[in-house]
């Protein structure tokens, strides 16, 4: 990992729980100059207790750990907490990536991370999950309606006929900007930079899979979509099922 300077952030508590103690003191030595305090876990089950039981603003999670795996503490922390947690995949495995972000992972890095990576990240999810708890006033009475779908803005919420999505923040960010330009294209790009994330490389998939996430939970066919449209090598575009 390579350090990188950046501008110092007061009083962000981190908590990193993984069983590789020495990358636990690599994230804490590159952390804490930056003015995060990072504590470790180093087994799943002390991590939950320790994400339950004091206050953070972040959670580094290992997918790979001893005794209960990285995704049973996941659920049992989203279960008690919205706290975001950004998750470690040792084999970059896709399947890992989705399995996380349906559980309620708010993203989720490799363990090749660069130290720039792993602190653009880290202030991404931690930024949403400010946002979400203190929506701009001007927004507090927004509602958007397409077609079964209704998204607020002001609860941070939203239902598809009379069922509540259960969306991570960044799911719930992705569906809020494809719903403010309803039957428009979204290039990939343009989202990015809407949800804040580093330019991705061409390789990077990570829109895709947060795509593929969300079409599960409304249902969607990619095939034959009622809501999110691919368009093939631009992007993708929300719709309205109930349009002629």
């Amino acid at each position: 990992m390579q350090l990188q300077t950046s501008r110092p952030v007061s009083h962000t508590r981190v908590l990193v729980i993984d069983d590789e103690r020495e990358l636990c003191a690599l994230i804490a030595d590159y952390l804490q100059p930056l003015g995060y305090e990072v504590i470790a876990e180093h087994d799943g089950l002390a991590g939950v207790e320790r994400a339950l039981k004091e206050g953070f603003h972040a959670v580094i999670l290992d997918v790979m750990l001893p005794g209960i795996d990285g995704f049973e503490v996941l659920m049992r922390i989203r279960a008690r907490s919205r706290v975001p947690i950004l998750m470690l995949t040792a084999r970059g495995d896709e399947t890992d990536r989705i399995v996380g972000l349906e559980m309620g992972a708010d993203d989720y890095l490799p363990k090749t991370f660069s130290s720039r990576e792993l602190l653009a990240r880290l202030r991404t999810v931690i930024r949403r999950n400010s946002q979400a708890a203190e929506p701009a006033a001007a927004q507090q009475q927004q509602e958007m309606v397409v077609g079964p779908l209704r998204i607020s803005s002001s609860a941070h919420s939203a239902t598809l006929g009379d069922e509540p999505l259960k969306l991570t923040a960044l799911e719930f960010d992705l569906l809020l900007t494809l719903a403010s330009d309803c039957g428009r294209v979204k290039t990939r790009e343009q989202l990015i930079s809407t949800l804040g994330e580093r330019l991705y490389d061409s390789m990077d998939r990570s829109i895709d899979v947060h795509i593929w996430s969300l079409r599960r939970k409304l249902g969607d066919d990619p095939k034959a979509p009622r809501f999110i449209r691919t368009i093939r090598a631009v992007g993708y575009m929300l719709i309205n099922p109930n349009a002629g």
